[in-house]
């Protein structure tokens, strides 16, 4: 059974097409409310993300939400993407359409200084291996990082578009697909698409900015460090825990992890 996502979410719509004649799958979706949630997320544990990179996360996530919309829907996607500049940062972002939701955050601490800036995809289904690919890409446009990813990883022509108003657009290559057309689309051409293109409506998804995170699911993590690392987490007595994928902060006394330790074993 598929997990139940908190009432008060702002939900975005995205709607998916086929472009008749030119055989490729168009994605779209205005963003705005999905950002708002990620900045109250942001606000309820008092985190703030410095521009550019609260910028490319943002346009990270309108990414992966465009992306899993154009995948099966029982498809888990995380993806990694460690940049040069403006500084040296991991973004990380992921999600899945059942439910729809995506989450992420920005790391600038403990990041390695060295290498290029690298892009790290990880794609689950049920009853499958999981496949993971690693490339490089240059430049700190996350939209045109994913593109490298589809081009180089899947090996399918894909562009991505910012509009106004915090909408985006993610148009895909599918069988027999125009690339010459596709390759030389202008954002001009896009806001004119419907006008201009016969679009054919496949289906709708909606999505979240959620995490699903909590401290019962972190718990365990918690349990598979070195004593020594135990001691020095719960020196003060209550230990603060941050959510490896959204950054979110848990706090939870030695005691209540003690009694939830020994039920376990």
């Amino acid at each position: 059974m598929s997990q139940m996502l908190e009432p008060d979410l702002s939900v975005v719509d995205l709607r998916a097409y086929f472009v008749r004649k030119r055989n490729a799958l168009l994605v779209r979706g205005r963003f705005s409310p999905l950002f708002l949630d990620y900045y109250l997320h942001l606000m309820q544990y008092g985190l703030q993300n410095a521009e550019p990179l609260d910028q490319m996360l943002k346009d990270t996530l309108a990414a992966m939400a465009l992306h899993l919309c154009s995948r099966p829907q029982d498809e888990s996607c995380a993806w990694t993407i460690h940049v040069k500049e403006p500084q040296r940062a991991n973004v990380f972002v992921t999600g899945s359409s059942r439910p729809g939701r995506v989450a992420g955050r920005v790391f600038t601490e403990d990041v390695r200084q060295e290498g290029e800036a690298m892009f790290i995809s990880q794609a689950t289904r049920p009853d499958q291996a999981p496949r993971q690919s690693m490339i490089e890409f240059h430049g700190d446009d996350m939209l045109k990082a994913v593109e490298t990813f589809y081009t180089t990883s899947e090996q399918r022509l894909t562009r991505f578009f910012r509009l106004e108003d915090e909408e985006f657009v993610q148009i895909s290559a599918e069988p027999d697909c125009d690339e010459q057309w596709l390759s030389e689309l202008t954002l001009e051409q896009v806001l004119a698409i419907e006008t201009n293109e016969h679009l054919t409506l496949l289906e709708t998804r909606g999505y979240v900015f959620e995490c699903g995170c909590s401290i019962e699911r972190l718990l365990p993590i918690i349990m598979r460090l070195p004593q020594d690392d135990l001691d020095h987490i719960f020196a003060d007595g209550v230990a603060q825990i941050h959510c490896p994928r959204c950054g979110a902060v848990f706090r939870t006394p030695k005691e209540s992890f003690e009694q939830w330790r020994s039920k376990q074993s």
